[in-house]
């Protein structure tokens, strides 16, 4: 462990429990390829559950619950429709293309959200020189759009619209956790939008590993044969699937003080000369704009490391903080105050000349 490090770059940094480590160490497992392991059946079973679906299937990651999604629902040669800012799109390394052969229809919209119009104006004509719209995406939380969360009216219309297009609709949920402490819906009301729903464990959980897809029992069967074709078979996953289930359990309702560590960090970091909140914080992401006279996003996040406080560039100017499981009120008032030293011009300029 990184003792005195605040460590903000990401949720998935987090680190078990003891609780979640015994939990781990008492898991009852079997063979998760030959469908035999005990703790992985049980957990599916609890997450399709929750979710309000007849089935899913544990996978090692969000971004290999959304390809196999993906495939499941679309053959090569079919298009997706989804937020140009896209998880799927920016850091699932291409695999739309590679492993299923499809286009992505890259809509616009402010904080990673559109609406039932987008989609309108995206379906492409049903002829012969076009890609066929197949599945519309949506990703809720919407990591760069700041953690931006998806009204239930907006869903509602959203995926009325896709159904009227004959779309499949995925919802990418790696963070639709965050999106339930926020609005106050149970994840089915969100989940029962769509044909399929991605939720991630190993991020506001706190579980090490995993994710789910859950479905329908034909679409889930599908995206069970692609987990093994992608390489996400596993044998005694029991043991990753009682952290997961620990996380479920016990760590769903603690997020709102996540959310609340970051609204204390963003009105922080706002009353810092040449730092600035672009984007509203609605759960437990910070991003903050860094004028050029503090030099670059990198250059801020090197010097913010040296004092002890770990954040992401994610733009030329712009810096990332997610609150978690392991960051305290006390901790995110230290990070202030780092941040605070860090905000001094480069050699040579001042924020006048900025």
């Amino acid at each position: 462990m990184n003792t005195g490090i605040v460590d903000l770059r990401s949720d998935t940094v987090t680190r078990p429990t003891s609780a979640m480590r015994a939990a781990m160490a008492a898991a009852e497992v079997g063979d998760d390829v030959l469908g035999d392991d005990p703790t992985v059946i049980r957990l599916q079973e609890r997450i399709a559950e929750i979710m309000g679906k007849p089935a899913a299937v544990f996978v090692p990651s969000g971004s290999m619950a959304n390809q196999a999604a993906i495939r499941a629902h679309t053959e090569p040669g079919d298009e997706v429709i989804a937020h140009r800012d896209s998880h799927i799109i920016h850091y699932e390394t291409g695999a739309p293309a590679a492993l299923s052969g499809v286009m992505i229809r890259p809509l616009d919209g402010p904080a990673g959200l559109f609406d039932a119009a987008d989609v309108d104006g995206a379906v492409r004509p049903n002829n012969a020189h076009s890609p066929w719209s197949k599945l519309l995406v949506v990703e809720n939380t919407h990591n760069r759009g700041g953690g931006s969360v998806w009204k239930m009216d907006r869903i509602e219309r959203v995926a009325e619209r896709a159904r009227a297009h004959g779309l499949k609709s995925h919802l990418d949920g790696a963070r639709v956790w965050n999106a339930c402490i926020a609005t106050g819906h149970a994840p089915a009301e969100y989940a029962r939008h769509f044909d399929t729903v991605s939720c991630c464990f190993s991020k506001g959980l706190g579980a090490p590993v995993g994710s789910a897809v859950c479905g329908s029992r034909e679409t889930i069967t599908r995206v069970h044969r692609f987990r093994k074709m992608f390489g996400g078979a596993m044998r005694q996953a029991g043991i990753l699937a009682a952290a997961a289930l620990h996380a479920l359990e016990h760590h769903r309702e603690r997020m709102a003080d996540d959310h609340a560590n970051a609204r204390r960090l963003a009105e922080g970091v706002g009353g810092i000369r040449g730092l600035s909140i672009p984007l509203p914080v609605e759960t437990n992401m910070v991003f903050f704009d860094v004028e050029p006279a503090l030099g670059t996003a990198a250059a801020v996040c090197e010097r913010l490391s040296a004092r002890g406080v770990w954040a992401l560039a994610t733009a030329p100017q712009r810096v990332r903080c997610v609150c978690h499981l392991d960051v305290d009120r006390a901790m995110i008032d230290r990070a202030i105050g780092e941040i605070a030293g860090t905000a001094a011009p480069s050699p040579g300029r001042s924020l006048a000349h900025a």
